[in-house]
């Protein structure tokens, strides 16, 4: 990897690294052995969560390092970080960093953001870094800003870049390392509270393909079709799994919630297996945690909180009958479901207050279910772990499967096979955390076949949204469950005691060995491959021209707005705003269109756009309407409009490579 890039990826990793130590002594006295391992994305979270007040204050967020520094001396002072406890945090230490350098490595072949929805990916990111104020200025949107969308993703890595002292461009490409790096932390301390051996299981979730990939693979496509076509497998939604969104790379609000419901996974189980020994202060404290990551989840991706809201009342619930019988007991064991919800929502409120979204507009029934085939080559591994766990109770009461029936008749038949096992789990009445998690996953994944949210996705892309966001906290509930499954069946089985102990510690260096060569083994440039961690480096060979002036825009001073050309979205056009976070008058319109309604006016926008450009009686008018600064004439204004403009109004700030860039006067 090029040399230029080992001092930011350093700078960057010192302050994750910082931050972990700061929080793990707090942690230690309640989670044990596990403190050191939940430390890494708490410290994330109340990294987002500092960073973010000091931004809705106008206060320079760098100012959040102060109490974590602060903790580290204060621990070191009571001579926590002895050699001792360092030593056994090293396994946390490499959970976290052989998935980070997997990716980074990843993110080096494929670092380009130059598709997808890599150009709004950025394009917030940008913003955010460039005027970290809350909410943030919205790039696309000239005078608005982003209370309309769920940006906390994009906050924490921009805070975590501006903090290291790395540009947005290679901040892009670090996210999703340390995204991994941390889901895989999470994953596994969760594995070492389902299994008592092969307590990475769970970690397998993240790294496999769906039945469909395996499918596509045997009828020979390539490489790039095997993941496209196994994300599109469900006619006219997306069902994406975990390891297809780390190769894609979009930085994207459900990739980066991906750690956080790891982590909220962990602290619901560890409640529910461990509340009984913990103290009143251990009990607090596991609430606020869950609170902190409950709370983060409608600013990191709204759907999520749909799913994990129930998830974390029904954990409360449980931990409240197992411990407390429902009664208000002196082991405090409703705790978890009385504070957990409110903290939540007290955590962010001003976040909820801001919030200015159109949202969904109802619930609606689904006319065309999934097609049995389909949902199978979708969710068929898992499935089939959790028939093969029900089947000693298929055995005994057959007569359950008829639960299946209604579904059929109704026309749900793919809604009938994920009622198979979960009617036997939920007849079982063993609430075990691994019977749990199954019967969560499988209740998503059967309801999603019944209704959907209905938004502004159009007649037939109807339930897309719906597939898209829910399947992947399902494959997190489903995923980890039948991978603990397979763990109990391995230990049942006996087969533990035919690996040694020198093989059951080889065996996690292998795996570490071939996740480290897997980048370089398999195609994931998808053709955008340039070897470097900088995502607008190509521009220098693809667009020369826009590369320099970007350059120059992003180190002017000031608070600006540009005018740029706007061209539909997914293309090229609005990449000034994009590579620089200077809002735009209109950039990729049906984004925006999502986002704010018939009430954003995206059409007027676009035609006074064009108007700026191509008549220049009303080009500074109209410009000064939006409170344009900038007015940005390249290669593409030039191919999207006839340009006339009044240059003896304007005053030319840039001219180079057929490049101009003009100030509009106050």
């Amino acid at each position: 990897m090029a040399i230029e890039f080992a001092v930011p990826v350093l700078l960057w990793l010192a302050v994750v690294k910082v931050l972990h130590l700061a929080v793990w002594p707090a942690l230690d006295r309640t989670l044990g052995s596990l403190a050191a391992a939940a430390a890494y994305p708490a410290s994330i979270l109340l990294f987002t969560l500092g960073t973010w007040y000091l931004g809705l204050t106008g206060l320079p967020i760098v100012l959040a390092l102060l109490p974590f520094a602060a903790a580290i001396a204060y621990a070191g002072s009571r001579r926590f970080f002895t050699r001792k406890r360092l030593r056994s945090a090293l396994t946390w230490d490499l959970a976290f960093l052989l998935p980070f350098l997997f990716m980074l490595e990843v993110r080096w072949i494929n670092p380009s953001i130059s598709y997808a929805e890599k150009f709004m990916d950025h394009a917030i990111l940008a913003s955010i870094m460039r005027v970290p104020t809350v909410p943030p200025l919205d790039p696309w949107y000239a005078g608005g800003t982003l209370d309309v969308y769920y940006y906390l993703g994009y906050w924490t890595g921009g805070a975590l870049g501006l903090v290291s002292g790395v540009p947005s461009t290679v901040t892009f490409n670090l996210i999703l390392p340390t995204v991994l790096g941390l889901s895989v932390v999470a994953l596994y301390a969760l594995g070492h509270l389902l299994l008592d051996r092969h307590r990475w299981l769970p970690v397998v979730a993240l790294f496999l393909p769906n039945p469909s990939a395996f499918y596509h693979i045997l009828i020979g496509d390539t490489w790039f079709d095997v993941l496209w076509g196994s994300t599109r497998t469900i006619e006219n939604t997306i069902n994406e799994y975990p390891i297809f969104s780390m190769l894609w790379g979009d930085v994207h609000p459900h990739v980066m919630s991906f750690f956080n419901q790891g982590f909220l996974l962990f602290l619901l189980v560890f409640a529910y297996l461990r509340w009984g020994e913990l103290s009143m202060r251990g009990r607090a404290l596991l609430c606020g945690l869950a609170a902190l990551s409950l709370g983060s989840m409608p600013g990191f991706n709204s759907w999520d909180v749909l799913v994990y809201a129930p998830v974390t009342l029904v954990f409360g619930l449980l931990v409240w009958w197992r411990y407390g019988n429902l009664r208000l007991d002196g082991l405090k064991s409703w705790m978890v479901l009385a504070t957990v919800p409110p903290l939540a929502i007290a955590a962010y409120l001003p976040f909820y207050l801001q919030l200015n979204s159109p949202g969904v507009a109802g619930v609606g029934t689904v006319p065309v279910p999934s097609a049995p085939v389909e949902f199978l080559l979708v969710h068929g591994f898992f499935l089939a772990v959790l028939v093969a766990y029900c089947l000693p109770d298929i055995r005994r009461r057959p007569y359950l499967l008829l639960a299946a029936v209604p579904f059929v008749l109704a026309g749900y038949p793919a809604a009938a096979i994920a009622a198979v096992p979960l009617v036997y789990l939920l007849v079982r009445r063993r609430f075990s955390a691994t019977d749990t998690l199954a019967i969560l996953g499988l209740t998503i994944v059967l309801v999603t076949e019944l209704i959907y949210l209905v938004d502004n996705m159009g007649e037939i892309y109807f339930r897309m949204n719906t597939v898209f966001k829910f399947y992947l906290p399902a494959w997190f509930l489903m995923g980890t469950a039948s991978l603990a499954v397979l763990g109990e069946w391995l230990r049942d089985a006996g087969i533990d005691r035919h690996i040694s102990a020198r093989m059951d510690r080889a065996l996690p260096a292998l795996a570490a060995v071939l996740l480290l060569v897997a980048p370089f083994a398999i195609n994931v440039d998808f053709g955008y491959g340039s070897h470097t961690l900088d995502g607008a480096a190509y521009l220098e060979g693809s667009h020369p021209s826009d590369a320099v002036a970007i350059a120059f825009l992003r180190d002017l001073p000031g608070d600006h707005v540009i005018v740029e050309a706007e061209g539909g979205d997914y293309t090229y056009y609005s990449r000034v705003s994009s590579f620089t976070g200077i809002p735009a008058i209109i950039g990729m319109p049906f984004h925006e269109y999502m986002w704010r309604g018939d009430e954003g006016h995206i059409g007027e926008r676009s035609a006074d756009v064009r108007a700026i450009y191509e008549q220049p009686t009303r080009t500074v008018d109209l410009a000064r309407a939006y409170n344009a600064t900038l007015l940005y004439v390249g290669a593409a204004e030039r191919e999207r409009y006839t340009v006339s403009i009044p240059t003896d109004a304007l005053e030319l700030i840039y001219d180079r490579e057929g490049v101009q860039i003009y100030r509009i006067p106050a």
